[in-house]
């Protein structure tokens, strides 16, 4: 089973990203953080590489740009600052449709960034390209 952090606090989002997951062939869990400081503390924020670092390893983590408390920047610098977490990849899945957004997340590190869309068959494509991004890691199983 595949492990997913997705970092949003907009619920109807959050329930769109489950609709997307349902329409690809993996099992994969989903950990929801409404802002930035619950997803920095889902990944160790404290704990760093050090020992007594969590053992919860997400296989990807999707962050929105406009999280409450941490945005979706800081906690994607946080991230690629771990040794544990530098090769899971990261999706950006954001209203913001800002260049200079777009720009920063690619410098931080961030694998792909994704407008989030208005109509349901583009939201639905998302499970599809989590699917392919999982896919050529490991099995799930």
């Amino acid at each position: 089973m595949f492990e997913i952090l997705l970092a949003e606090d907009n619920p109807g989002d959050v329930l769109l990203f489950r609709e997307a997951l349902s329409t690809c062939r993996l099992a994969c869990n989903v950990r929801v953080a409404d802002d930035g400081q619950k997803a920095l503390a889902l990944l160790g924020d404290e704990a760093g590489d050090g020992e007594g670092a969590p053992t919860w390893r997400p296989d990807l983590i999707v962050l929105d740009v406009n999280l409450p408390k941490y945005n979706g920047d800081a906690v994607l610098r946080h991230v690629r600052g771990l040794a544990r977490l530098r090769g899971v990849p990261v999706i950006m899945l954001t209203s913001s449709a800002s260049p200079v957004d777009r720009e920063a997340a690619i410098e931080l590190g961030a694998d792909l960034y994704i407008e989030k869309s208005s109509d349901l068959d583009e939201l639905l494509e998302i499970g599809k390209i989590v699917e392919e991004l999982l896919s050529g890691g490991k099995s799930g199983e």
